[in-house]
């Protein structure tokens, strides 16, 4: 089974690029249809895992850093009614192994940032690689992002910082254009605001490709991509089968979220919130985001590692057999049928272009 799905790494590199040059405009069954069935032998492999205490390590792509198999999600650490349980959550989760901290300017009007910045003290902030994101199409605003971004987490540096909700197919255009979010990507890191770089994005594997494309036509190389990785990915507009193989060719390494879906996939009533979990690891994502806001999920998660053995060909197949029907349409993917999960599309103004213009 692992020489097959290595195998299929080369082919399905191959497939994605020329559904990337096909017309795409009015070509919705082309969209929908994904270029390989959902096979688990089609699937790239899991990537190999370090245990120490009660978590499990992997490396992040070529950057040389080991980070934990679980990350923790920053939209849902700003959803408690009271501060202190959201740090009470986040430093428990780190003294526990979790140390990929994610979060993003937006999330709830930088609540996050700001309760995560509190949960740092106290020499938390040496033990996680932080990461946030920004909406910042241009470098001057992508700039004033990261300052914020900075205050709030209460650091003078980002481990990881990425272009947030790559949606649009001229996002990667606007991101290369002169003036834009690449220009801020470069002065932060030269003047140590951040160490890597990345790009995240739930819509559709088109736009990454096309994100990919650009990156290699200037010569630019990403250190991490993040995407959805869930078992109704599998079914329809798979980021798996399209986007992730790029990603293991040019050594990116995969960030993977969206693997309940906020919840919704779980609405479904075919897979359990475990499974979900081990089909995300059982991918080469470096760590698997998911959303902890409380301590019993906080326990799901260590638990789901505790557990966790790579999925095999059998297991793979009937979980994916059980999704195939409920995945059809991405009716369970909401965050690629509808506009529900596109916070830049509510608030244009944070792109930093004029509304009319955005």
């Amino acid at each position: 089974m692992k020489s097959n799905r290595r195998a299929f790494l080369t082919q399905s590199a191959s497939l994605a690029g020329l559904t990337l040059a096909a017309p795409i405009v009015g070509a919705q069954e082309q969209r929908d249809v994904d270029p390989v069935p959902a096979d688990p032998a089609n699937l790239p492999p899991a990537l190999p895992s370090t245990k120490r205490g009660d978590m499990l390590y992997r490396a992040l792509g070529k950057t040389g850093e080991q980070v934990s198999l679980v990350g923790l999600g920053g939209f849902h650490i700003g959803k408690q009614k009271e501060e202190k349980e959201s740090i009470q959550i986040i430093r428990a989760a780190i003294d526990r192994g979790i140390n990929f901290m994610d979060n993003s300017w937006d999330y709830n009007d930088g609540v996050s940032e700001v309760r995560m910045g509190k949960a740092l003290r106290d020499g938390y902030r040496q033990k996680v690689f932080l990461m946030t994101k920004f909406d910042g199409r241009t470098r001057e605003s992508a700039m004033r992002q990261l300052d914020e971004s900075l205050a709030r987490l209460q650091t003078d540096h980002v481990d990881l910082w990425q272009f947030h909700e790559n949606i649009r197919l001229e996002d990667p255009d606007r991101f290369f254009d002169k003036g834009g979010a690449v220009e801020a990507m470069f002065a932060a890191k030269k003047e140590g605001k951040i160490r890597y770089i990345g790009f995240t994005g739930h819509k559709d594997p088109l736009v990454h490709l096309r994100m990919l494309d650009l990156a290699q036509k200037h010569k630019f190389q990403f250190d991490t991509a993040q995407m959805p990785i869930n078992v109704m990915d599998a079914h329809f507009r798979s980021f798996a089968h399209r986007v992730v193989p790029q990603l293991m060719e040019q050594g990116i390494g995969l960030l993977g979220m969206k693997t309940m879906g906020d919840g919704v996939i779980l609405k479904s009533g075919v897979v359990k919130p475990i499974e979900c979990l081990h089909y995300a690891m059982s991918l080469p994502t470096s760590v698997v985001i998911t959303g902890i806001d409380s301590m019993r999920i906080l326990d799901q998660a260590f638990e789901a590692v505790r557990t966790f053995e790579p999925m095999n060909h059998d297991q793979l197949t009937a979980l994916l057999n059980r999704t195939k029907v409920a995945a059809a349409e991405g009716r369970f993917e909401l965050f690629k049928t509808t506009s529900h999960f596109d916070s830049t599309a509510k608030h244009p103004e944070w792109l930093g272009y004029p509304v009319e213009a955005s």
